[in-house]
């Protein structure tokens, strides 16, 4: 095994880490524009602490990362059931694409979904600005569970080094959409792939558009399984989450719903509660003093 492990361990190029300056180069294109069109789209403070979480989300990836490789190259060494016809193939990499672009769906959808995942993926929709610095503001936690749903790929046979590549271009593929400046793009490419629409949708805290369009690249998955939304004209997208921290300081951004869990917890008069508080949908609550955002849509269509 680890004649396998430590080729991948070395020679593995994050796609990411050479993406980093057209993401910057792109940041600056876009306050430029803001600038020239006297937008207000940028707020210092707010990108400062967006690239804050992002600097520290390296940091968690290192770890998160290794641990992964170890599991990914033990599962494909010892029970990669096709490694012959999709390791390094045309078909691989076909499969690849959407298979990889599946589970992120449904990892995402599920760290909407799940309190204690939720505690973790917040932090990315605490901003109430929407620009491309957006894009950064990465977990420092999320990563130490998300491999965990792309197990099954080295399983089926797909190589490690794969593996991670392609989660690397699906993650590159998702910065571009987080910008207010490009509007809708022609029709068939909404209906097939996430677009800065789509995920405009995905950054609202508007009840209408709660829990949407969790598409990495495909929005197709979202139409398949019921979660898709389109931007309404009449509705403009109201960016943040349903109630916000006010803060920029990345250890609050980072922690801020971990302390809310916390305080649910112990205020729950029964154990069963206690773990509802951690398994069951964000807003979810014993006494009816929030509301998930499922119930939150249910009561937008009453009136």
């Amino acid at each position: 095994m680890w004649d396998l492990f430590k080729p991948i361990l070395v020679d593995f190029k994050n796609p990411v880490l050479f993406a980093i300056p057209f993401f910057l180069l792109l940041i600056f294109l876009e306050v430029y524009l803001n600038y020239r069109e006297r937008k207000n789209n940028y707020l210092l403070k707010d990108s400062l602490a967006s690239i804050s979480m992002g600097l520290g989300s390296i940091v968690s990836d290192i770890i998160s990362k290794s641990l992964a490789f170890i599991a990914f190259v033990w599962l494909f060494e010892n029970f990669g059931i096709f490694k012959e016809q999709l390791s390094w193939t045309i078909l691989g990499w076909v499969l690849l694409f959407f298979l990889d672009d599946f589970t992120f769906y449904w990892h995402h959808r599920l760290s909407h979904e799940v309190r204690i995942l939720w505690a973790a993926h917040v932090n990315h929709h605490s901003s109430e600005q929407y620009n491309l610095s957006t894009a950064l503001r990465q977990s420092w936690t999320e990563i130490f569970y998300k491999y965990i749903f792309f197990l099954w790929l080295p399983f089926l046979g797909f190589h490690p080094l794969m593996v991670l590549t392609q989660i690397s271009i699906n993650l590159i593929f998702q910065f571009w959409v987080h910008t207010k400046f490009i509007k809708k793009l022609p029709p068939f490419i909404e209906f097939i792939f996430n677009t800065p629409s789509h995920h405009r949708v995905h950054h609202a805290s508007n009840p209408r558009y709660l829990d949407r369009n969790h598409a990495g690249t495909l929005i197709i998955w979202d139409r398949i399984f019921g979660t898709f939304s389109a931007e309404k004209d009449e509705e403009p997208v109201v960016y943040g989450i349903t109630t916000n921290i006010d803060t920029y300081n990345p250890l609050k951004i980072a922690s801020h719903e971990f302390t809310s869990m916390w305080k649910d917890i112990r205020e729950a008069p029964k154990f069963s509660d206690r773990l509802k508080y951690i398994f069951y949908a964000p807003g979810w609550s014993h006494n009816g003093k929030s509301l998930t955002a499922r119930q939150m849509r249910a009561a937008l269509k009453q009136k």
